[in-house]
């Protein structure tokens, strides 16, 4: 089977990630697999753009920024050059586009946002007028497929499969070496992007009561800066509460696994998450783990090592960060949501639609992009 996967720009995020890491498990199956995207790839993609080198998949990324109409001819190239049995477009915009075209390959459409995308009118006319081009529409989480059949309509085929990790790189045994290293820097680590959703002003304010108790710990945030305002907030804080020297804000980290292997807590205090897969690392990781009592982050409540709290309230964090850094790092079974079965259950749709492909679809005006796309 060919595949094509698109997504809107090839960056460390959450849905890029996972249409790598699926790419790269179909491509070992023996699939012909290629990522396309609507916008270049960000210097962070570097290393995922090696790894998908190494694993034969192909990638078709434009190298400047691109418009609404240089956007879609982008994507009709793609198309028209890779010949897909099957599109998986992930995340609202790309579903959009691709259903915009002339094509006939079926279209898989894949909901990652931990926010109601269709909450936006705009948004919302969109896809219930291009709603029919997508063969299976597929939630990272319940809740997007509730969102999208209460805002959108029903829909032949809508099914949630859970975001995946790539255990054998996170559950990684410790060295000696790292292991005294975690030990000796009794490290607190957030990995998201600067944003107002991922917390980052609320570990901070709780990190400050956290050098009450334990003087010697550490503060690391990494993240790509999508708002630079929030990022400036989070340095001013920083520098307000005069913790310059045991905080640390860096950008996007590739190496996160090795991060995660020498850090001693991974803190996640989201106001809103899907179907987290940092949070899946940190628990194939190890790593003790503080995230906020959001519905995302349920089913592992009883992991081993794994507080859910209120993120909200300074004390409760605190507490929760301090007792992290003294409890020892644990294995949790993640059955169900492995890469491997995430791959698995995207190539099953992907076959099962392929197969009931049909004559092929009738391609929608692009001009209604032109007229009702929001700023994009």
């Amino acid at each position: 089977m060919r595949i094509l996967q698109v997504v809107y720009a090839p960056r460390l995020s959450g849905a890029e990630i996972l249409a790598k890491g699926v790419a790269v498990e179909h491509r070992e199956a023996g699939h012909a697999v290629c990522i396309a995207s609507m916008q270049p790839q960000m210097a962070d993609f570097d290393l995922s753009r090696s790894e998908l080198a190494a694993a034969d998949v192909l990638c078709d990324f434009p190298e400047s920024p691109q418009g609404r109409i240089g956007r879609l001819m982008h994507l009709w190239r793609c198309v028209r050059k890779f010949r897909p049995d099957v599109i998986i477009a992930h995340a609202t915009l790309a579903a959009l586009y691709v259903r915009l075209l002339p094509i006939a390959a079926p279209v898989v459409y894949v909901m990652h946002s931990g926010s109601n995308d269709f909450a936006n009118p705009k948004l919302r006319w969109a896809e219930r007028m291009l709603s029919h081009r997508a063969k299976a529409v597929v939630g990272v989480s319940p809740q997007n497929t509730l969102d999208y059949l209460r805002e959108v309509g029903p829909h032949p085929l809508v099914t949630v499969i859970p975001n995946g990790v790539d255990l054998p790189r996170f559950q990684t045994p410790m060295t000696p070496s790292s292991v005294a290293g975690r030990g000796a820097s009794q490290q607190i680590v957030q990995l998201g992007r600067y944003v107002v959703d991922k917390g980052q002003l609320e570990t901070i304010h709780a990190f400050e009561l956290v050098l009450q108790q334990e003087p010697d710990a550490r503060l690391v945030l990494h993240g790509v800066i999508e708002d630079p305002a929030y990022h400036d907030m989070a340095v001013n804080l920083v520098q307000r509460l005069k913790l310059d020297g045991r905080v640390t804000l860096c950008g996007p980290a590739s190496n996160v696994a090795a991060i995660l292997q020498t850090s001693q807590v991974f803190a996640m205090p989201s106001l809103r998450e899907a179907h987290s897969i940092g949070f899946l690392e940190a628990l194939a990781s190890g790593v003790p783990v503080v995230a906020s009592r959001i519905a995302a982050f349920e089913f592992a409540r009883d992991f081993p090592g794994v507080s859910l709290v209120d993120t909200k309230d300074p004390s409760t964090y605190a507490r929760a960060l301090v007792h992290a850094l003294r409890v020892p790092r644990a294995y949790r079974a993640l059955d169900g949501y492995t890469l491997h079965d995430t791959a698995e259950s995207y190539l099953k749709i992907a076959q099962a639609i392929h197969k009931d492909k049909g004559r092929g679809i009738r391609a929608e005006s692009i001009s209604a992009l032109e007229s009702n796309e929001t700023s994009m």
